[in-house]
């Protein structure tokens, strides 16, 4: 990723996999590993031995991250998936532009 076309905050929509057609936010962007973790997307239940800290244990419930190929920016206007392109505006700020309607994606 050259440039940073999926940030945290996004609205996005699953591409691809189990909750492919979802909808949700990303709550983190790791570029150097090109993962996104979606909130509420992607679940998956780790078991944990009792501790101090949590002496039940048992399941617990975390987002894993997936690839951002398999994730596309919401569209503002339409809210179905679309790229992401750049966009030089007239007071020199570069902003990112939903390719499906030509919004501004970020303001």
């Amino acid at each position: 990723m050259s440039a940073a076309k999926i940030k945290k905050g996004d609205k996005v929509v699953i591409l691809s996999g189990k909750d492919k057609g979802k909808h949700g936010e990303v709550t983190k962007v790791s570029p150097k590993e090109m993962k996104v973790v979606v909130g509420g997307i992607n679940m998956m239940t780790r078991h944990k031995k009792p501790s101090q800290q949590d002496p039940n244990g048992g399941l617990e419930r975390i987002e894993a991250p997936m690839h951002v190929s398999k994730v596309a920016i919401e569209d503002p206007k339409t809210g179905k998936p679309t790229r992401v392109g750049f966009k030089v505006m007239e007071d020199g700020r570069k902003v990112r532009v939903a390719k499906r309607s030509g919004e501004v994606i970020d303001g």
